[in-house]
This record gives C-alpha cells, structure tokens and sequence, in this order.
C-alpha cells in the first residue's frame, strides 16, 4: 500500500473535530480540564504532511463519498453517543493491561500508544508485541465501522526535523498498512506525521523523550 501524501493544511479543523471541554486521562480514566481547542493530545498540524487513503480524493470530502460508496452508514443524533460509548467499551476490553491509553475527547476516542510498545528507537518497523495490539485495535474497528480513523506519527526533539519528519509518517504509515492488512478498509483512514512538534512531556529528560515517542490514533464517528 502506497500513500500519496501532500503538503496541505486543509482538512486539519474537520480531522480534529470540535474538542469537549473535558477528556479523561488515557492511563487513569479520570476526567480532567482540556484547555485548549483542539485538546491535549493533538494541537495543532498546521504544516503537517497530510495523507487521505482513499483512492477517489485526498480530501475530507473524498474520504465522505468513499464510505458512503463503500456502504458505510452514518451515524446521526442520539445513536452517535452511544456508538461511541460502546465502541470505547470495547477497545478498554481489547487494549487493558497493553500500555496503550483509550482517551475521551466529546465524541471522539484518541488511542496513545507509547513508544516502549510501538517503535525501537529511530525505526518504522512495528514491534512484535505491538503488532498483536494491533490486531485488537483492527478487530474492534471492523466491528465499529461506522468511524474514521486519524493517525498520527510523533517522535521526541533528537535529530532534528529533516530526520523526525519523514520518521514520524512512517511510523504512522506502518500502523495504517497494519490495520489494512487486518481488514480495516483504506477508505477510512487517513495519516499525518507531527515529527516533534507536538511533545506531551519535556524533551529534557530520557523519560520525557521516551513519552514523546508514540503514535495516536484518533477515532471520530462517521456523520456523512
């Protein structure tokens, strides 16, 4: 699977979605205050390589009229909720005891997955143990289909943006060939690589770093 990626900052507002002024902690699942716009786990990809993996468009509205053409239903109203609580019920079920956070943001779910279960350091190449993670994440989403699915790359500040640009989209490209090959359909996703420009911890410290290191996916309900 190949990607055609472009430089673009359309379609950055319709990828986050509008953020709920609460989300829950990914390791403690407690709510806690998201003060900015588009939440604690994203900001903002503004000169971010974008990626839409439909075949028709790279655009948002591409990825809409591939789904629908592929028979993906919408979701609307009350049932937009209550998929998302179930579909968040099971991924808790699926990833408890991986390393890997489920987060709630409004609608939205945003799966961290840290780097001591993803990537070794300064490769692309998926873990052994992260690829059975991966497969529980694959499974829950063809049982939800009714969602996109967002990933994003992030490395930690060594090395510079030359090298952590082009490592951050292909981390992000091996997730996504990942959950293809398992049967999650191209039309839904789309990939960015954030290089490190958007650190959860300091850069300052190995653990800090090792925090930064991470791929996210973020899951948003199919409206049409």
């Amino acid at each position: 699977m190949r990607t055609n990626l472009i430089v673009t900052s359309l379609g950055v507002v319709a990828m986050l979605g509008a953020s709920a002024c609460t989300t829950m902690d990914p390791y403690s699942s407690t709510p806690q205050r998201n003060n900015t716009a588009s939440g604690a786990l994203y900001g903002a990809l503004g000169g971010a390589v974008l990626g839409y993996l439909t075949n028709t468009s790279d655009g948002e509205q591409g990825r809409r009229n591939a789904l629908i053409g592929a028979g993906v239903g919408a979701l609307g109203g009350a049932a937009v909720g209550n998929y998302m609580d179930r579909q968040q019920r099971a991924l808790e079920a699926e990833l408890s005891g991986t390393g890997v956070g489920v987060a709630r943001q409004g609608d939205n779910l945003v799966l961290r997955m840290p780097s001591d279960v993803t990537f070794a350091v300064n490769q692309s190449n998926i873990e052994p143990r992260f690829d059975a993670v991966l497969s529980d994440v694959a499974g829950v989403l063809q049982e939800y289909d009714r969602s996109v699915v967002d990933i994003v790359g992030h490395t930690d500040s060594s090395g510079g943006d030359a090298i952590n640009q082009p490592l951050s989209e292909r981390r992000a490209l091996s997730v996504a060939d990942a959950l293809i090959a398992r049967g999650v359909i191209r039309e839904r996703l789309f990939v960015a690589g954030q290089s490190s420009r958007v650190p959860v911890a300091s850069n300052a410290t190995p653990e800090g770093r090792a925090q930064n290191r991470r791929v996210e996916i973020l899951i948003r309900p199919f409206t049409g």
